[in-house]
């Protein structure tokens, strides 16, 4: 293999397929970058087993090849590099890629790419099409309601449901629960219904661009994997097994009191809350009073810690409905809340021991459910 890139070109792509790279295996190789030649250009791939990431470079291939570098000491020496040419050419006998940019010399030891597990050849002729904008505002408003507890497997995911032109989306945590739906660029024959880790749809947003590009996800017959094609990147994942609850049942049917509050405002009083919140147990109190006579109704967001006070925070509101006093997890409403895009946000509730649902105003495709809680607690 011989090959001459650009320096900002390889260090990109090296950002890219970095974070795929298993930290620590009892494999070797997947410690490694496979840096390959493929049609002309220069192919990064990484790969802990659970998620693979592809990038495709620009290239000058003088002689075709392939071989596994280090990941840590070969993407700490490319930063390093001045921003020129970066001329690559490698010993098969003895596994050596020598590395040179202007002043610097380098040759490190790498393993033969014949070890590197291979990743799917992907079929783009059955792909869902999206558009990655709207698939980036998906995937934000969503993943974060996903469980980080390993104990129930289904819940570390994200459900993907595929149904004519339109795609959803729900993650849940047994506290809280996203659902968020976008049109497709182009409708599908087949129904689809699987469940993607919210870490493999969290770096796919990571390493979209922001421009008018679509994705392409396909599903390869019988491996359990997706895979999402970008332009130059592509990135596979390993599905979950099991079957995701059937959230629509969580998603309550009616509401006593709906508060509209400016999504701002409502978030910063919970900011506040959270500082004093977070010394328990991240417990914040609403009291919902609707106004008089025309008047406009309050919210108080209040929160208190035995070690370092409490915090109190009046937000006007358009109130509909009784009055109510009910308690979330601070934590999780600001998250919720840093996700909604709309200047007004809407709360729907029934019952101190119900559900509340969080709606942004003027737009009917994304909602959030979140559990209360006790409020003697």
């Amino acid at each position: 293999m011989k090959v001459s890139v650009l320096q900002d070109n390889l260090a990109h792509g090296l950002g890219v397929v970095s974070r795929a790279v298993a930290p620590r295996s009892t494999l070797p190789v997947l410690g490694n970058i496979l840096v390959a030649t493929d049609e002309g250009r220069l192919r990064l791939s990484a790969t802990d087993l659970e998620l693979g990431i592809t990038c495709w470079i620009g290239a000058k291939v003088e002689e075709e090849g392939s071989t596994t570098v280090p990941a840590r000491t070969f993407v700490d020496l490319v930063n390093t590099l001045p921003n020129d040419q970066v001329d690559m050419s490698l010993t098969v006998r003895t596994q050596t890629l020598n590395v040179h940019c202007g002043h610097s010399n380098t040759d490190i030891k790498c393993i033969d790419a014949q070890e590197f597990p291979p990743l799917p050849l992907p079929d783009q002729d059955n792909g869902v099409k999206v558009n990655i904008r709207d698939l980036k505002d998906v995937i934000r408003q969503v993943t974060f309601a996903a469980s980080t507890d390993d104990a129930r497997p289904v819940l570390t995911g994200v459900l993907i449901t595929v149904k004519g032109d339109e795609m959803t989306l729900a993650a849940a945590d047994g506290f809280r629960l996203s659902v968020r739906r976008a049109a497709l660029a182009e409708p599908v024959s087949e129904a689809i219904k699987v469940v993607v880790p919210a870490r493999a749809l969290n770096e796919l947003a990571r390493i979209a661009s922001d421009g008018e590009e679509q994705v392409t996800m396909m599903l390869p017959p019988g491996r359990g994997q997706v895979i999402f094609r970008l332009k130059d990147v592509e990135l596979t994942s390993q599905l979950i097994e099991g079957s995701f609850p059937e959230y629509e049942q969580i998603i309550p049917a009616e509401h006593h009191t709906r508060t509209v509050l400016s999504t701002t405002a409502f978030l910063k009083a919970c900011r506040q809350a959270e500082i004093f919140a977070r010394e328990g147990s991240l417990i914040a109190r609403l009291n919902v009073t609707p106004g008089e006579e025309g008047e406009p109704g309050v919210v108080e967001i209040s929160a208190q810690s035995e070690e370092t006070g409490s915090n109190e925070t009046k937000v006007d509101a358009t109130i509909e409905g009784r009055p109510i006093l009910i308690a979330f997890n601070v934590r999780f409403l600001r998250e919720v809340l840093d996700v909604v895009g709309t200047p007004e946000v809407s709360l729907e509730t029934s019952a101190a021991a119900a559900p509340g649902v969080i709606r942004p105003v003027g737009e009917d495709d994304f909602l959030h459910v979140i559990m209360p809680m006790h409020l003697g607690a």
